[in-house]
């Protein structure tokens, strides 16, 4: 029987989702030249509705879908530091979307990008699976997930060598750098549905995840399927990150510094640091997309790229954490 205070919304996913709602308002009234709208209605209607309103859905929802899917995958492969990109999901879809590019399908089509990217992130998702084999290890899904993301990211780098058009060739590098800018409701619709069903899988794997803390003979006494829950972890985190990158493209890190963060606040539980993780990627990936809006109106600095630029000194203090733990 699940108790009260485990069900009971704690203190800091309450901050949490007040700083994700928050962030969210502000970027539907923050924009390059400040706070506000453009004089008129039509004009008014036309930002608010056609730029920055996908753009602060996209924002909320792919940033809770990176810190999930990244406190999910942590949970499961106990490993401090997995991250959606591990499992070569992410590889995928950024592949099927530069393909697109790569063939001139994306300016024929405009929606063949992000469908592109979604078969792709699909692909790599059997991939893994065939790969893992269904009653394979923890260590053989993430070598699995590495073989198809190096795999992914080989077949990308070809790609952008053998592109005879240097348009192309750069709008996949920006593409492959991480973006809100220029989405419209279009790619929400596309998007939403898929990243809504993988958040929905994965918040119900809380328990089996503290379970699985102690042991997979300890889960298994418990009463967790572990295929079951194998199959929720994959397919949940193939939904919302696959789905996140095809309209997105990369951004890299949300998914490993916001468990990180957030693990001592809730007893370095799994199942609780779900919620959290799910408002905190949010409301992280909406806040950089307001900074990068008022620092640099122009556009010249991606989303993927201030994220990567956050998350290389975290990977310098976890080494220095690191460090200093081992000493006698």
């Amino acid at each position: 029987m699940i108790s009260l205070r485990a069900v009971a919304p704690s203190r800091v996913t309450m901050v949490l989702a007040a700083l994700a709602v928050a962030a969210f308002a502000a970027s539907l009234i923050v924009g390059p030249d400040g706070i506000g709208f453009p004089s008129g209605y039509d004009a008014a209607r036309l930002v608010f509705v056609e730029i920055r309103l996908p753009r602060a859905v996209l924002g909320f929802l792919v940033g809770g879908a990176l810190g999930l899917s990244g406190a999910v995958l942590q949970g499961y492969l106990r490993n401090p530091l997995a991250e959606p990109g591990l499992l070569g999901i992410s590889g995928g879809a950024a592949l099927g979307a530069v393909i697109s590019i790569h063939t001139g399908l994306a300016g024929r089509l405009a929606l063949s990008l992000p469908i592109a990217g979604l078969a792709g992130a699909a692909i790599a998702t059997v991939a893994i699976a065939a790969l893992a084999g269904a009653q394979g290890s923890t260590t053989t899904l993430i070598l699995a997930g590495v073989a198809v993301s190096s795999i992914a990211g080989a077949l990308t780098s070809l790609a952008l060598n053998l592109s005879a058009n240097p348009f192309a060739a750069t709008e996949m590098l920006f593409w492959m750098m991480g973006s809100l800018t220029d989405r419209s409701l279009v790619h929400v619709w596309l998007a939403a549905p898929l990243i809504l069903i993988g958040l929905a899988m994965l918040l119900t794997t809380g328990r089996d995840l503290d379970a699985l803390s102690l042991g997979e003979d300890a889960a298994r006494n418990l009463g967790v399927d572990l295929s079951g829950l194998r199959f929720k972890v994959i397919a949940g985190s193939a939904l919302a990150v696959g789905a996140s990158t095809a309209v997105t493209g990369a951004i890299g890190f949300i998914g490993l510094i916001v468990p990180h963060v957030l693990r001592p606040f809730v007893a370095e539980s799994p199942g609780r640091l779900l919620v959290p993780s799910m408002f905190g990627g949010a409301a992280m990936v909406l806040t950089a997309d307001i900074a990068l809006r008022l620092i640099l109106p122009q556009g010249d600095l991606r989303l993927g790229v201030l994220s990567a630029l956050i998350g290389a000194p975290f990977f310098l203090w976890l080494v220095l954490q690191k460090r200093r733990e081992m000493r006698p």
